[in-house]
């Protein structure tokens, strides 16, 4: 081998050694079991369920300093709602246009996330979020994939200086629709088809002080839904608009975290015949939470939220009158407290416990909950998860 070739030789391996150190690959699984009063929670939970699991894999591989591909492959079991079908949450590239300590503009292609909220684009992996589950009156997950990611495109940045950070997002493209969505929205399992009537837009705006001790962020989704009926159908075509905007705040300090979010989702229905005329309604929720650090390893978390479908018909009382009693008043709302404990065995294992006072079935997903007049305005919930990462 001549003096050129071994070099040619070695600058090649020390490439492809410098190509593949950039691959970073990430995993986590969970199991919950959750035992509920009355009510079906993520299965058949008055008889104890356990169909509550997630099975993630991420990874990514940087091309070069500004050009970045990510994605992750999510089995999720929830019930009757999710049947552990893997899937992809999300796989993207993401190009830096400018980089620098005091600015930030890339954009990101592919299936991104959208985002919406403190939790919403970190709420699968169990390590992120405050409790076993999300604050339902912001984070329903009775709809979590229409709201979770977009195939389409994003643009963000970030300006930084001596009063914080400031960044903003936008992202425009296509949601993820499935049977959730119709039972939500439409109320039933109906025999057209829902897609999306045109893009979906989603944005952000963010400020965090230098230390980040104190988050403050504004974020929406604008989206519209087109439903084409089959042969027979009781429904007409229609079209269902949605317009969804959070408040979020934020503050840190050593031993503990406070956080709030309040969410507001007008909601207009459009020519889908007698069965569900012309109308309007805007929901309405909102959660105060704590969480306190007793050891690096242990924390106590504590939350309240409420969430109503009607913010002018607070009590259902209304629409349980114009339909007769079949839906019953408190279908329409939800008030929720909530106790919860974490412990970290080790970085990689976390233990969680959660305990629930409902008030209220407006977070329950009606594709697990279908008939009304089984289901109990106050229930109970006991939760129990293993989570691993690696």
């Amino acid at each position: 081998m001549s003096v050129a070739t071994y070099l040619l030789f070695c600058g090649a391996a020390t490439a492809a050694d410098s190509f593949w150190s950039t691959v970073q690959l990430h995993g986590f699984a969970s199991q919950s079991v959750i035992k509920t009063s009355d009510n079906r929670f993520f299965g058949d939970s008055p008889d104890t369920s356990f169909d509550s699991t997630e099975i993630g894999v991420n990874a990514s591989l940087r091309l070069d300093p500004k050009v970045l591909l990510a994605g992750q492959v999510l089995a999720r079991r929830a019930g009757d709602m999710y049947d552990g079908t893997p899937s992809l949450d999300y796989a993207l590239t993401d190009i830096a246009l400018i980089a620098s300590p005091e600015q930030i503009l890339g954009i990101r292609l592919g299936r991104v996330k959208n985002p919406l909220g403190l939790y919403n684009e970190t709420r699968d992996i169990p390590f992120t979020r405050p409790g076993i589950f999300l604050p339902q009156v912001i984070y329903y997950d009775k709809v979590r994939n229409i709201v979770l990611s977009s195939d389409g495109a994003a643009v963000y940045g970030s300006l930084y200086n001596e009063l914080g950070e400031f960044s903003a997002t936008l992202v425009g493209g296509w949601p993820v629709l499935d049977d959730n969505v119709q039972w939500t929205y439409l109320g039933g399992d109906f025999p057209g088809t829902l897609r999306p009537n045109g893009s979906v837009w989603t944005g952000s705006l963010w400020y965090a002080t230098v230390n980040e001790q104190l988050r403050f962020g504004l974020s929406g989704a604008l989206a519209s839904l087109r439903y084409a009926p089959h042969q027979h159908d009781i429904l007409g075509p229609g079209q269902t608009d949605i317009v969804y905007g959070i408040a979020s705040l934020q503050y840190s300090a050593r031993h503990f975290t406070l956080s709030a979010e309040y969410g507001l989702e007008p909601v207009k229905w459009r020519r889908y015949g007698p069965l569900l005329p012309r109308q309007k309604v805007t929901s309405e929720g909102y959660y105060l939470q704590g969480t306190y650090r007793i050891r690096s390893n242990l924390e106590l978390m504590a939350c309240y939220e409420e969430g109503v479908a009607d913010r002018d018909d607070r009590d259902g009382s209304e629409f349980a009158g114009v339909t007769g009693g079949l839906v019953p008043s408190h279908a329409m709302f939800s008030k929720i407290a909530t106790v919860g404990l974490r412990w970290d065995l080790t970085p990689n294992l976390m233990l969680r416990a959660q305990y629930q006072w409902n008030q209220g079935t407006l977070v329950l997903s009606q594709l697990e909950n279908p008939d009304f007049t089984r289901q109990r305005e106050y229930w109970n919930l006991l939760a129990l998860q293993v989570a691993f990462r690696f």
